[in-house]
């Protein structure tokens, strides 16, 4: 290996440099990352997910019990922050916990879109 490009502990001129290019380009991959889509669920995947759901939410999005919301026409990003939250226990609901537990989150994002997708009533 030719030392003149080997880092040396003496030389100054590298102190700081490496470090400072990481910095700089670690926001902007993190950025990247953030913006990268989930892999999508196909539509018959999705509409095996929406079997369950429509039990109580109804396959249009609005339920048929009192004490059951709506999900026609909510956003979309609140639903699926709802279903995680379900999941994690977060917000609490003995039912939501139970469908929820296996949930990936591609299949919670294709319900959250899948509901935010539907006319409100």
């Amino acid at each position: 290996m030719d030392k003149s490009l080997a880092p040396n502990a003496e030389d100054s001129s590298h102190s700081g440099a490496s470090i400072a290019l990481p910095r700089r380009v670690f926001p902007f991959l993190a950025l990247c990352l953030a913006a990268t889509p989930a892999a999508a669920i196909d539509k018959a995947e999705t509409q095996d997910l929406m079997v369950q759901c429509a039990a109580c939410h109804g396959a249009d999005g609005i339920a048929r019990e009192a004490d059951v919301p709506d999900l026609a026409g909510q956003h979309d990003v609140y639903l699926y922050n709802q279903l995680k939250n379900f999941k994690s226990g977060k917000r609490p609901h003995k039912e939501m916990r139970y469908l929820g537990r296996h949930m990936s989150d591609e299949e919670m994002q294709a319900i959250a879109e899948y509901y935010a997708s539907l006319p409100r009533n």
